[in-house]
């Protein structure tokens, strides 16, 4: 470890280390990390829509579910941000860059509320898949504690998907 003397503060120049992992260990991870961010990015700002949006019948209902659906994904964003930075990596990500690697579509005319919530389905498989691809990552590498973390993404996901897809029938 090397020790920096400045202006009287006696700094010390220690490289972050990951615990465990190098830096090609989580590359995988990470990449897949970063399309799951991105996708959870523009599912975000599509369900903040949704929510504004809604008009109908359906209005009061599918109102506070958009919103308890965006608070949940608001909080997944930060949870997968931190923990790229786990791994040392800075998840820098413009609106540019996230609509670049998402596979999440914004949603660019208008929708009827049954219309809104066939998209926040179909959106959902395209969550499950990346969380799926990115617990394959996690278990080859031997990383419980990601896995773990996106089990907890899935489980919260598939109660939401069987939700909304009871809200259809």
């Amino acid at each position: 470890m090397e020790i920096i003397k400045t202006n009287n503060t006696i700094e010390k120049n220690k490289e972050y280390k990951k615990l465990g992992f190098t830096y090609l260990e989580t590359a995988e991870i990470v990449v897949h990390l970063n399309t799951l961010l991105a996708n959870y990015q523009v599912f975000y700002n599509k369900l903040r829509n949704f929510h504004w949006n809604i008009e109908g019948p359906e209005f009061f209902e599918l109102h506070e579910q958009f919103e308890n659906e965006y608070n949940e994904v608001k909080k997944n964003i930060d949870i997968l941000a931190e923990r790229i930075r786990v791994f040392g990596i800075k998840p820098n990500f413009t609106l540019k860059k996230s609509l670049e690697l998402s596979e999440i579509k914004e949603s660019e005319s208008e929708r009827t509320a049954l219309e809104m919530v066939k998209e926040v389905l179909k959106d959902f498989e395209i969550l499950h898949d990346n969380m799926i691809s990115a617990v394959g990552a996690s278990l080859d590498t031997g990383d419980i504690a990601t896995e773990q973390m996106l089990t907890d993404f899935l489980r919260r996901l598939e109660k939401r998907n069987w939700m909304f897809t009871s809200f259809l029938k």
